[in-house]
């Protein structure tokens, strides 16, 4: 399939997802044109707002290629992105985004990440969600652990 085809396909997702109660956004994961996985927002149906369309299609395609990296796919957006599933993207390694709708349209429809995108970027001290270190001297040891670990399989 050609990268229109694809979105396309990732477009068709978010007007289905729309339809059956879910949220306006559907992905898409490719490998050499040939679709790997497919998913939709999800996040009033599984009452879970991690399931986003983006995260829903990478579990899958990892699932399906029994890896957790994803070096060689290519991910097919209907929308940029939000920073949860832009975080997750680069954690599965994909190569490439391709997204139809931007950050703005999605404001204009009341999913507006820009406020998240600032928070990320501000020192922990300055977010609006409170945050402290807690029992760091205890929890340091599950990191020694695994920086002494010698079989770790690293990502």
């Amino acid at each position: 399939m050609t990268d229109k085809e694809l979105m396309r396909r990732a477009i068709a997702l978010s007007i289905d997802s729309v339809k059956s109660g879910g949220g306006p956004f559907g992905a898409v994961i490719a490998r050499d044109g040939e679709v790997i996985a497919e998913g939709s927002n999800s996040v009033t149906i599984d009452n879970d707002p991690t399931a986003h369309a983006e995260v829903n299609t990478i579990r899958k395609a990892c699932k399906k290629l029994g890896t957790f990296d994803l070096t060689g796919c290519v991910i097919y957006t209907s929308c940029e992105p939000c920073p949860m599933c832009l975080g997750a993207i680069y954690w599965a390694h994909l190569d490439k985004i391709y997204f139809a709708n931007n950050r703005e349209d999605a404001a204009a429809i009341d999913f507006d990440d820009d406020f998240i995108y600032k928070e990320i970027a501000l020192p922990v001290y300055r977010r609006q969600k409170p945050s402290e270190i807690l029992l760091r001297d205890e929890a340091i040891k599950a990191f020694q652990l695994w920086q002494q670990k010698v079989d770790k399989t690293e990502y």
